[in-house]
């Protein structure tokens, strides 16, 4: 049988060859299949993880799914630091050399297409969390109760705020705080995309993160990837420095520079025939994040 190779991207021929960083799923090292002019960038993974019934159980797995994406993202960065690429989806997994080759021929057109489209290209991502203001937003506790004596007020008295009143005053002043800070974060959002569009040859909206996506506090009101010539990086960073304002109640968060994951477009054209069983006997296990 066959082993299991894991293909994390795909290039044209480059020289030196792939670079001992970069170390695989498994702590395996990378190494190139070349083929029709395109280079299949692969490490061996093990059956019992990667054949598809494992699989499908193994993406089930958030610790697993973790340790994947980085050594994933690991090779990618390596490779993109000599050549152009075209990042595959994670767990991309073909049945020995003939099944990346197969992968290789079956995708031929896309990859060139793809390469021609993003070299000399990097990915920015740009993220816009709005921080909770946790001192204007008092806990949704009951309305105190009057104390007998102190401070009531009863109807036609002197105007004493009774504390009930006061209670739902700071609360109204809370809440139209809070739409305030929202209404902000939301016009600065569209600024930072209109802006930095201006500056990019692509741009990507994603879903803003939450929960254990997130991993930072505040929340995701923004969040966008940039497709930028690498020689414009220093520029790029620097409207996004210009942007930033200076408001506790808001940060901006710059990633980068990632090979550009979110512009590589791997779809089968609409007139393309779906290969199914070419595919099942490559052995492609593939799962998007």
């Amino acid at each position: 049988m066959n082993e299991l190779l894991y293909v994390y991207a795909v290039a044209r021929p480059f020289e030196g060859g792939v670079p001992l960083a970069a170390t695989g799923v498994g702590g395996l090292p990378a190494r190139p299949v070349e083929h029709d002019g395109l280079v299949a960038v692969v490490s061996e993974v093990r059956a019992e993880d990667f054949e598809e019934a494992p699989l499908r159980e193994r993406l089930e797995d958030l610790e697993w799914l973790a340790g994947t994406a980085r050594a994933h993202e690991s090779v990618v960065r390596a490779v993109s630091a000599v050549t152009g690429v075209v990042p595959l989806r994670l767990a991309t997994v073909c049945r020995g050399e003939s099944g990346v080759r197969r992968l290789l021929d079956e995708g031929h057109h896309r990859f060139t297409t793809n390469l021609d489209r993003l070299e000399g290209r990097v990915e920015w991502g740009v993220k816009l969390y709005a921080e909770p203001d946790h001192e204007s937003d008092p806990a949704p506790t009951a309305a105190p109760e009057a104390v007998p004596g102190q401070g009531q007020q009863t109807q036609g008295g002197n105007g004493a705020a009774s504390p009930g009143r006061d209670y739902l005053r700071r609360r109204l002043r809370s809440r139209q705080s809070r739409e305030k800070s929202w209404a902000h974060a939301d016009a600065l959002a569209r600024q930072l995309h209109t802006e930095l569009s201006r500056c990019a040859d692509g741009q990507r909206l994603h879903r803003p993160q939450s929960g254990q996506l997130a991993r930072a506090s505040g929340v995701n009101v923004l969040n966008a990837a940039f497709l930028v010539r690498r020689e414009e990086s220093d520029a790029f960073v620097g409207q996004v420095e210009r942007l930033t304002p200076r408001n506790a109640a808001v940060r901006v968060e710059l990633t980068g520079p990632w090979a550009p994951y979110s512009f590589a477009d791997l779809s089968d054209p609409p007139d393309a025939p779906s290969g199914r069983q070419e595919k099942q006997e490559a052995h492609e296990g593939r799962a998007g994040t």
